[in-house]
This record gives C-alpha cells, sequence and structure tokens, in this order.
C-alpha cells in the first residue's frame, strides 16, 4: 500500500534530495511539494497526503503554525518536522502543534524512512537524540508545578486540606488542630475556593496529585 506524502521546504535543493531519496521506495508516493507556509496549508488540503515533512523554518513564514493549520482541516495526516538544530522551545512547539515527529536533518536515509513509515502507522516518534531534552523538561514543569501547587493557601488551610487528603471529617480535623467545627468548615471553604475545585473529593485528589506530604511540617 502506497504511502502519500508532501515535501514542504523553502529550499528546493533540499526538496530535490528528499524527493530523490525517498522515490526509491516503490510504496511511496510524492503527491506535492511546498516552500512557504501557506502554499504548505494550501496543497495539504488539495492533495490531502498522509504524511508530510516539514521543515521548521520556512521563508516568509513558519513551520509549526502550517502544522496547526494543516491538522485543523486534515487531523488525520501526520507531520514529521525536518529541522537542522536540536532547539528545546522549537520542539515543544511543534509536539503542542500536533506533530508526530521531530528529526534532524542529519539523519541517516534509513532512519529517515524509518521515521516515515511509524507516522503512516500512527506512531509518535522523536529523534533519539532529543528524548533526553523532553524528560528533562517534563520534570522541570513537574517540579515547578508542584513548587507553586500550594502557594495561595495558608498554612492553616494547607494543615486543613492535608488532613482532607487523609479522608477526615470537619469534627476530625477540629479534634487533630484544636479548632472549632465552625473554623474548619470556614478554612475549607477557602481552600476550595483558592484551588478551584468544587468538592472535598477534588481537593483530596489535587492534594495527593501534588504530594501535599512533602508541603507539610
Amino acid at each position: 500500500m502506497s504511502i502519500r506524502i508532501m515535501l514542504v521546504d523553502d529550499h528546493e535543493v533540499v526538496r530535490l534530495g528528499l524527493r530523490t531519496l525517498l522515490q526509491r521506495q516503490p510504496h511511496y508516493q510524492i503527491v506535492a511539494e511546498a516552500a512557504s507556509e501557506s502554499e504548505a496549508v494550501r496543497k495539504a488540503i488539495q492533495h490531502r497526503p498522509q504524511v508530510v515533512l516539514m521543515d521548521i523554518r520556512l521563508g516568509g513564514g513558519n513551520g509549526i503554525v502550517a502544522t496547526e493549520q494543516i491538522l485543523a482541516e486534515l487531523p488525520d495526516t501526520k507531520i514529521i518536522m525536518l529541522t537542522s538544530y536540536a532547539e528545546d522551545e522549537v520542539l515543544f512547539s511543534a509536539i503542542r502543534a500536533g506533530a508526530v515527529g521531530y528529526v534532524l536533518k542529519q539523519v541517516g536515509s534509513g532512519d529517515l524512512i524509518n521515521a516515515i513509515e511509524a507516522a503512516a502507522r500512527g506512531e509518535a516518534l522523536l529523534d533519539p537524540a532529543l528524548t533526553q531534552r523532553i524528560f528533562a523538561q517534563v520534570r522541570r514543569s513537574m517540579a515547578q508545578e508542584e513548587s507553586t501547587a500550594f502557594k495561595d493557601l495558608t498554612q492553616q488551610e494547607l494543615q486543613v486540606l492535608g488532613h482532607i487528603a487523609e479522608g477526615q471529617t470537619n469534627r476530625q480535623i477540629a479534634l487533630a488542630l484544636h479548632l472549632s467545627e465552625g473554623t474548619v468548615r470556614n478554612y475549607v471553604s477557602s481552600l476550595l475556593s483558592k484551588l478551584q475545585v468544587a468538592n472535598r473529593a477534588e481537593a483530596a485528589a489535587f492534594a495527593i496529585r501534588h504530594h501535599i506530604k512533602d508541603h507539610l511540617d
């Protein structure tokens, strides 16, 4: 079964090289080529490729924006971002735009073909050189999210939330913290509002998800 491919790069020599390489595969069909963002979107809609090899930097445009626009019209199309430089922020922008793959132009021909085959099967893929960057960024994001998760709560509200996460009632919390039930109710109401959750169950789930025990004295 043939794979319909579109090539997007603002350098004709690069497109020619890709076309020459890919046409060696008998089941690859190059259905279109484009050199700009607008041309890429127009030709993708016209030719409906299964896989798009998309340069990130296009003359007078942006491959990431083109990716977003193509996927808005053709959500089943698989787009592989092709670029010369492994830049973290560009990588995450490409993923957020919906690209299934991100490979460097220096990649070997066999690896590029494997990437196209994987994309056509609906698999997500990344250049191996970039995988560690993703994990590092995810870890940084998670750490930052956890550090700010409870920033709006007072110390007393944090203590109350810790007890809620343990499934305790207002009466049990009042006894543990030497407070009146009315005071506990007020704390509960306040922390629900600050965390923007609807009830105690959601508050408990939020607290556990963000490792509240690490934030309690």
